[in-house]
């Protein structure tokens, strides 16, 4: 999936040097995954709580009991905007506009970031009180200030929300520069700089995340002091109520003080809803289930758990169906899918946009198994009537987007070590199947030649399905699928062992 970035080496980076800048090209496997994870993340933690923005706590569990492992999952969209499934929302909107913003001036441009921002205001539906304030405004020289001295308060949640690109930029800028881009993009729009010391630990949270993996060691004293430092004077004392609030003894179910709007509670949940969960998909649960402003504090959630557990561990039925517009500049509506998100991740690294590899052989969708199940190359797979499910294993820019039952998973084709969670991958792939074949569905898996990725998936499924051998799987795709391939032996060694101890484990469980 990311064969585009190449990674001869892992970056085994000192703990002393995790304040240092890295170039997008000398980033190893598992950071650039993280990188990739913190954009998608954010956007994914967006338009999963946008249903439930406003609204009492405990409605994400009440909705959906259990995982929704088929249709477009838990992507239902509504809410009070009526979104589209799997729409994100404002919070998105402006990361992108910054995002945008930051690609094509190289950095941080205030005359640029604010002909982004006023664009997208103009056809915004949803806009923050504060953040409208400003944006109204025909110039930014003052706009901020106006609006706090106006109203009184500016320290809300809409500069933090929009944070996950700046945190993905700062890779290649290093912990001061990166806390000084918070800091400066928050000021176009929030005056008061509790919110940008909200946005500036954030930040670097996600910063060094990518770079270590590291949630707790990113959250240390050395932020929270390098933060204050880049605020100046009064850096001591906006940072102290992060500290109490970021601390491992924040509980957000006894806390009384402000709401979620606020700047500081917002990143606090966020935090909260990270510690105390071991998964990208149980932190996005656990900030939703908090009520409020749920879209925003996923997002929140969902910049830094992406940056975390990186792309391959956010669950492919969210990251499929993902989108969302913005409002450009020069006029021109850009529609965001899965693949546009991860390009703007890329292009914040310096590393371009993906590029598609040449059309492969063309093998026709054929049936492998009688449930109903298919194999196909990318091309191939590219004729199946709209009514087949289609599980992609490759990129497949806008191709199934009128397919309504359809996954995009995050798997190279490459060693075990560019894969650091094949397993995840490989379950929620055969559990995406196995959900299409239950709601009656035909099924076809591909990857871009049709023949190791897809082996891979096909080969698990079988081995779940019919309660067979890794061995037993080999002959029967062997005997029904002419471009089945086994060059990959990390993919061998993953079935032998972690799949079929898996599989084990399971029918155990299920005695």
């Amino acid at each position: 999936m990311f064969r585009e970035i190449e990674h001869r080496k892992q970056n085994n980076m000192a703990p002393h040097q995790t304040h240092k800048a890295i170039e997008g090209d000398d980033l190893d496997y598992h950071q650039s995954g993280r990188a990739l994870g913190s954009i998608i993340g954010s956007a994914v933690g967006d338009a999963t709580g946008a249903p439930f923005e406003f609204g009492p706590g405990g409605q994400w569990l009440r909705r959906f009991p259990k995982p929704v492992l088929g249709g477009m999952g838990e992507m239902v969209g509504g809410g009070s905007f009526d979104w589209e499934p799997g729409e994100f929302t404002d919070d998105t909107q402006m990361a992108m506009a910054l995002a945008e913003s930051l690609i094509s001036s190289g950095g941080f441009d205030v005359d640029s970031v604010w002909e982004f921002f006023r664009a997208w205001y103009k056809d915004a539906v949803d806009v923050g009180i504060n953040t409208g304030r400003v944006l109204r405004q025909t110039r930014h020289e003052g706009a901020a200030e106006a609006a706090h001295r106006a109203h009184g308060q500016s320290a809300s949640n809409g500069s933090i929300m929009r944070i996950a690109p700046v945190g993905v930029f700062g890779v290649r800028l290093g912990r001061a520069d990166t806390i000084r881009l918070a800091i400066q993009q928050s000021d176009v729009t929030h005056f008061d700089r509790a919110a940008a010391t909200g946005a500036a630990i954030v930040a670097e949270v996600i910063r060094r995340c990518i770079v270590t993996g590291d949630f707790e060691s990113a959250l240390s004293e050395e932020t929270f002091v390098a933060v204050a430092h880049e605020l100046g004077a009064e850096g001591e004392a906006l940072v102290a109520p992060y500290r109490q609030l970021l601390s491992s003894n924040f509980d957000p179910f006894s806390y009384e003080g402000h709401s979620n709007g606020s700047a500081w509670v917002a990143t606090a949940q966020a935090v909260w809803a990270i510690r105390s969960t071991s998964n990208f998909h149980d932190a996005i649960v656990a900030a939703i289930e908090l009520g409020g402003d749920t879209d925003t504090v996923a997002a929140i959630a969902g910049s830094m758990a992406g940056a975390l557990y990186g792309v391959q561990g956010i669950p492919v039925r969210w990251t499929t169906h993902v989108h969302g517009y913005l409002t450009l500049p020069n006029g021109e509506e850009k529609h965001y899918r899965t693949q546009d998100l991860l390009n703007v991740a890329r292009c914040l690294l310096g590393l371009g946009n993906a590029h598609m590899s040449r059309p492969d052989t063309k093998f026709p969708a054929k049936e492998v198994h009688e449930a109903g199940v298919l194999a196909a190359s990318l091309e191939g797979a590219a004729d199946v009537d709209t009514s087949v499910a289609v599980v992609s294993l490759c990129l497949v820019a806008d191709r199934f987007v009128n397919h309504s039952h359809r996954r995009l998973v995050f798997l190279r084709d490459e060693p075990r070590t560019y894969n650091p969670n094949l397993h995840f991958v490989v379950r929620d792939a055969v559990d995406a199947v196995n959900a299409f074949l239950h709601e009656g569905k035909k099924v076809v898996v591909h990857c871009h030649g049709g023949r190791s990725r897809t082996a891979l998936v096909l080969k698990a499924w079988y081995m779940q399905h019919e309660n067979k051998t890794h061995d037993e799987a080999h002959e029967w795709l062997s005997d029904t699928w002419p471009h089945y391939e086994t060059w990959n032996d990390s993919f061998w060694d993953y079935l032998e062992n972690e799949w079929t101890a898996h599989l084990a484990n399971s029918l155990k469980e299920n005695k």
